[in-house]
């Protein structure tokens, strides 16, 4: 008899259970496992257990706020219903139904719709519950916006959890006054005979009810002010509020206020008074509050404002509100300790050049670009066909006496260039598992000459004593498939050069594989039982996963947003990443939006912080993170919520801490925003009279490089900067020459990341070319057209590289490399490097070569002037 039933419960259990292991614990299990492999298992806990109780204490307490309610309702149903309430008999058995339901059944009617319409209220704090930590663990950062006194760190962090808040709430008051009046109307529906009065317990709930959603209306009017920090209506002049915002919509927010509560008390008020009598109150309130809602809403008003009042003054009336806005955006961009260097231009560039002109600094004037070098790379250091150079990073490493700026590339396995009869499980997951060594150039090499190597080859072999103990790269740039590492397998002449060396994996990185519940659980988790099954796998092997480096600080940190850059440093026990990090927010007051063509383009932000560094280890993955802006509110909310997972910056090893570097994508955003806002005038903000944009070069914009250079700071220091040449808007000569990373005299010696920034800004007295107007010049030079000419006729593309823009001294210094490819030929080949000053320039096959024949021209202008000053030829005026 009871068989059927005891099946279909066995078959119901059984499935639940396997979709639990299913999509539940295999990922639990092996996350786990993965943090642990990292020594982050009490950061995995910790994620877990914020996400558990804010998800479910959200859900608890809704579901308690609506049970509360309708267990409260469930106790006034029906208290009047006595027999002579009823016409029939039908009458009474349709009430007695309505009774079983929603009054002595409460308790199995109510908490599976109370349940229901907690977690439908509760989907957004699910989907944000990460965001509910920066509320609860925030500090303020002692930064004030100017129109309400709050801490910039309320809006930042606070704000989009109280908007997420009140709505909800709004929601969960509007859905039980709905419910709940309903229910109480049922009742009349089911005793007609009722007195067409509700009792008095029914209208204080009802009241109370109406009272919550008055509440949060209110609560929502007070939010929706601190909205108007976020007007957009004066741009491209202005962002933020402005004369009309703060002092016609401001005050009508306030009406709205007032009148919204007064209007709530006069319908409280109307609803308890005998026979409803009271009705002036509730209808001078109620019509005062329409007419406060529209007034925001007619734009003739506005309109009326601005060109009455704004228009005919309008630097004079938004003076205030444009300077809190350039005074935000250069807070929120990091923007507000720039060092201005006014930078006068000398017509006469003979002494600059005597002075700067030595051999040293031309040794690291970078004359290959990575967009040009990489070909050459691909071409001459993938040497087996299962690795791959993705891309080539540039740094500074201290070779042969001194600082040198070199390009360098990891060679990354990449088992998809296999022959197709080599891509089996056994080769891609056990054999061909990591990628090896890494290829170094210096960036200053001479033209027509082979590439000079400072390490090169499977053999690693370098002249200038780069030497790494574990080369093998587990970890990096390319999707990896997931890898068994050490196995069974003699895996020979892999990665070395001698074919008596057998590679195996000796590093503490990824899950052990130590028991038989491991492998299958690990064969069901990537669905592939050739884990269990396969033989050549030893209780010492370990699975590494997630091999992917920006995949992998993404799992561990979603919260932290990615420079697109990553870069190799070579140390001497091993190869690391480092990876940039940001964090970011669209809630600053008054602060510019970046736009959409930063980091993955779906964020538009109008603050970021460069707050994080995190060090990847190529050959066991392990990731730390370092803090590198502990001023950064979001990060210090962070690390308050999951203590130990960041480290400061003191404690990144030595080696690493001198490969750190000013990121490129922060920097270019921030002279984006710099551009305009730079003119710190109000009245010279409104005219952008003296707005830049970036210098561009056959019409693409210049994008910053990096360059290794003493810039005269400390004792003949050599700094490791961003360089980005910008101009006036819409026009081609220089206005300055922007520099990130710069040192000042208090950490003179001290070669760690630097934040700095310094413009060297020129004068608008005399005209500084710009690489456009260079480039212009040179193709006009007779002897260098002729030189182009003649390739061309040979069948070799030219290409012209980028150029390099360095203040020298009262002058500017221009240098750009040539480059030749053959049609069929993708290697493209240094082949001359132009240099340039003023209206001066040489084409030679060396940097030092060609500046010492332009030193010669001028030597000699200066010498046919009879020592008065060069000619305005030399730059012009």
């Amino acid at each position: 008899k009871f068989l059927p039933a005891i099946i279909g419960a066995t078959l119901i259990v059984a499935i639940i259970l396997f979709v639990a292991f299913h999509f539940v614990f295999i990922d639990l299990f092996v996350d786990l496992w993965w943090y642990e492999s990292l020594k982050l298992e009490t950061y995995f806990w910790l994620r877990l257990l914020y996400k558990f109780f804010l998800s479910g204490g959200v859900t608890l307490l809704f579901f308690s706020i609506f049970f509360f309610h309708f267990w409260i309702a469930s106790r006034y149903l029906g208290i009047n219903a006595t027999n002579e309430t009823f016409n029939n008999l039908e009458s009474r058995r349709s009430f007695q139904r309505f009774a079983d339901i929603f009054m002595n059944g409460s308790a199995k009617v109510y908490t599976p719709i109370s349940l229901a319409l907690a977690i439908f209220i509760a989907i957004p704090f699910y989907n944000q519950w990460e965001d509910a930590l920066l509320f609860f663990f925030g500090r303020d950062s002692g930064i004030s916006e100017t129109v309400y006194g709050n801490d910039v760190s309320f809006y930042m962090l606070s704000y989009p959890t109280f908007i997420l808040i009140q709505k909800e709430l709004l929601i969960t008051a509007i859905l039980l006054f709905f419910s709940i009046g309903l229910l109480y109307w049922l009742e009349h529906v089911f005793i007609p005979n009722q007195s067409k009065e509700y009792p008095l317990g029914v209208k204080v709930h009802l009241s109370i009810l109406m009272g919550f959603v008055a509440a949060f209306v209110v609560w929502g009017f007070m939010l929706d002010r601190f909205n108007l920090l976020y007007t957009n209506t004066h741009e491209p002049i202005f962002y933020g509020p402005g004369f009309v915002e703060i002092r016609y919509q401001l005050p009508l927010i306030w009406l709205e206020i007032i009148t919204f509560i007064a209007t709530a008390l006069s319908a409280g008020l109307f609803i308890f008074s005998e026979q409803h009598r009271v009705k002036a109150p509730f209808l001078i309130s109620l019509s005062v509050f329409i007419v406060a809602i529209v007034l925001p809403r007619i734009e003739l008003i506005p309109n009326l404002v601005h060109k009455y009042i704004v228009n005919p003054n309008p630097v004079k009336t938004n003076k205030p509100f444009m300077q809190q806005n350039i005074d935000a955006t250069l807070s929120a961009y990091d923007l507000k300790n720039i060092n201005v260097v006014e930078q006068s231009i000398k017509l006469n560039a003979t002494e600059d050049i005597d002075t700067w002109g030595t051999q040293k600094r031309f040794e690291n004037i970078p004359v290959w670009d990575r967009e040009f070098i990489i070909d050459s790379y691909k071409q001459l250091q993938e040497i087996r066909p299962y690795y791959k150079i993705l891309s080539v990073d540039e740094d500074r490493y201290f070779v042969l006496d001194h600082t040198r700026q070199v390009n360098l590339a990891a060679r990354e396995v990449n088992t998809s260039k296999l022959p197709p009869e080599a891509q089996n499980w056994e080769n891609i997951h056990l054999r061909y598992t990591h990628g090896y060594g890494a290829a170094v150039t210096p960036a200053a090499q001479d033209a027509n000459k082979p590439l000079v190597w400072y390490l090169r080859d499977l053999n690693m072999n370098s002249e200038v004593g780069f030497k790494v103990e574990h080369p093998d790269i587990y970890y990096g740039l390319e999707h990896y498939d997931y890898a068994i590492v050490p196995n069974k397998l003699n895996i020979e002449a892999i990665a070395g050069s001698d074919p008596s060396v057998t590679l195996e994996y000796h590093g503490e990185g990824g899950i052990p594989i130590s028991s038989l519940f491991r492998k299958g659980l690990l064969s069901f988790y990537f669905k592939d039982e050739k884990i269990f099954l396969s033989t050549n796998i030893s209780t010492q092997s370990k699975i590494k996963i997630r091999r992917n480096i920006t995949e992998r600080i993404h799992t561990l940190a979603p919260f932290l947003h990615l420079d697109k850059d990553p870069y190799l440093v070579i140390n001497s026990d091993r190869f690391y990443w480092i990876q940039d990090a940001y964090t970011i927010s669209n809630k600053y007051p008054d602060s510019k939006p970046s736009g959409h063509d930063f980091l993955d383009g779906k964020q538009n932000f109008n603050y970021i912080r460069n707050s994080v560094k995190i060090v990847v280890d190529a050959y066991d993955g392990d990731v730390d993170f370092y803090i590198s802006d502990p001023s950064d509110a979001i990060i210090k909310a962070y690390d308050n919520a999951y203590p130990g997972l960041f480290k400061n910056l003191d404690e990144m090893p030595v080696d690493l801490k001198k490969h750190l570097r000013y990121p490129r994508d922060l920097y270019y955003l921030q002279m984006k925003m710099y551009a305009k806002y730079h003119q710190q005038s109000p009245e010279l903000f409104y005219e952008q009279a003296e707005t830049w944009a970036q210098a561009k070069v056959r019409g693409e914009p210049v994008q910053p490089y990096y360059q290794t250079m003493d810039f005269g700071n400390c004792n003949d220091s050599e700094e490791f900067v961003l360089i980005e040449p910008m101009t006036p808007v819409n026009r081609s000569n220089l206005s300055m020459i922007g520099v990130a990373g710069t040192m000042d005299k208090k950490t003179c010696g001290d070669t760690s990341y630097k934040p700095g920034i310094t413009i060297y800004k020129f004068g608008k007295d005399i005209q500084v070319n710009g690489p456009a107007q260079i480039e212009a010049l040179t193709q006009q030079d007779p002897e260098i057209s002729a030189q182009f000419t003649l390739w061309g006729q040979y069948g070799s593309v030219v290409e012209m590289g980028r150029m390099i823009i360095l203040p020298m001294g009262h002058t500017v210094l221009y240098v750009q490399p040539i480059y030749i490819a053959s049609a069929k030929d993708k290697m493209p080949q240094l082949t001359r490097i132009i240099v340039s000053i003023g209206n001066e320039t040489i084409m030679d096959t060396t940097l030092w070569s060609a500046f010492n024949r332009l030193k010669q021209i001028f030597i000699k202008n200066a010498a046919d002037s009879d020592g008065t000053e060069t000619p305005k030829s030399i730059i012009t005026r």
